[in-house]
């Protein structure tokens, strides 16, 4: 069952439901009674995208239209803005993508997704596969339309030896679901998979991710911080799998986040699924306000308490933010992380 499947038949019964355990707190088929038209072609110009100051080659997807696949040949480098824009109001759509980086290749993809309608309901289906030795970061702004229904689904191949390294920051919608599996097949191979979500209002941002080891000699490591507020929710559910015989895997992940209204909510589930000997796994999570000592020496040197307070929540999310490895991105980044704080005030 999925988003995309029920809108390319028209059939609601496809839609994911909380009784699928993945998706109990982003129930889809309680919320969406009546699929939108579909998104016809668009006719406005599309936005250049948060990362379209940055030197790089652009493709952008409109309402499910655009390339089917993008290719880094081997041992060659590139850097790839990706966007998928919704321009229609209350249209549906679905895309499809994929992406190969093949043996020796490096690629920099800085991804985003904006609505510029509202009430859209849309999928993006992102199949991604590294080849040996290949290295690719995976840097996504999602910033969707707040009455927008939306799913972005990437899944992941490793080759042996390759480098996936990504970032997810999500500032929800009505809702907003941003997921990542990975197929990890040990062999020095390594998987960074990290996100941030800052929510307000009645927004809601699922991040959720499944690594799954299959082999020997495999590394995942894994922050996600998040910030709700109002009357927002959010979301992360990160598994990681260690099969039979993928012994020597080094498997970390942490999830922290801040409540900082009385009616914001915050549902998480890390999980750690070991069949294996001879492995390093560890997961935390912690959900909490800000620290009132802190906040109280902050106004003590004479900041004001809005200041304040968004002082310390950007502090508290930076962690993520400077794991990015490209320069560009992760000012880019940084950026957006200050106007969200900025508007919250």
């Amino acid at each position: 069952m999925s988003l995309a499947r029920a809108i390319e038949t028209g059939d609601l019964t496809q839609l994911p439901s909380r009784r699928d355990e993945d998706w109990r707190w982003t129930d889809l088929r309680g919320l969406v009674r009546v699929l939108p038209a579909p998104s016809p072609a668009a006719v406005a110009s599309p936005p250049a995208g948060p990362f379209a100051s940055l030197d790089a080659t652009q493709i952008t997807v409109v309402n499910g239209r655009g390339p089917g696949r993008l290719i880094t040949a081997a041992g060659t480098r590139q850097t790839v803005t990706l966007n998928f824009v919704a321009t229609q109001q209350a249209g549906s759509h679905a895309a499809r993508l994929a992406i190969e980086v093949q043996e020796g290749a490096d690629l920099v993809l800085l991804e985003s997704y904006e609505g510029q309608g509202a009430d859209y309901v849309v999928q993006a289906d992102l199949n991604i596969t590294l080849g040996r030795g290949a290295r690719l970061e995976r840097i996504v702004i999602a910033d969707d339309s707040p009455d927008a229904v939306s799913v972005s689904a990437a899944h992941v191949v490793l080759g042996e030896h390759a480098t996936f390294a990504q970032t997810v920051l999500a500032s929800g919608a009505k809702r907003q679901r941003l997921e990542t599996r990975v197929s990890h097949p040990g062999g020095g191979a390594s998987a960074r998979l990290d996100g941030l979500y800052l929510l307000g209002d009645r927004r809601h941002a699922d991040i959720t991710t499944v690594v799954t080891h299959a082999g020997v000699d495999g590394a995942t490591d894994q922050l996600v911080k998040g910030v709700v507020r109002d009357q927002a929710r959010g979301v992360f559910q990160g598994r990681i799998v260690v099969s039979p015989g993928a012994d020597k895997t080094d498997a970390r992940m942490g999830h922290h986040a801040l409540i900082l209204s009385d009616k914001a909510e915050v549902d998480a589930k890390p999980e750690l699924e070991i069949y294996a000997d001879d492995v390093v796994c560890a997961h935390g999570n912690t959900v909490g306000a800000l620290d009132e000592e802190a906040l109280f020496y902050a106004k003590a040197r004479g900041i004001a308490d809005a200041e304040a307070r968004a002082m310390l929540t950007q502090a508290f999310l930076d962690q993520v933010v400077d794991r990015i490895g490209h320069d560009g991105a992760r000012e880019i980044a940084r950026a957006w992380v200050a106007r969200q704080l900025g508007a919250a005030r």
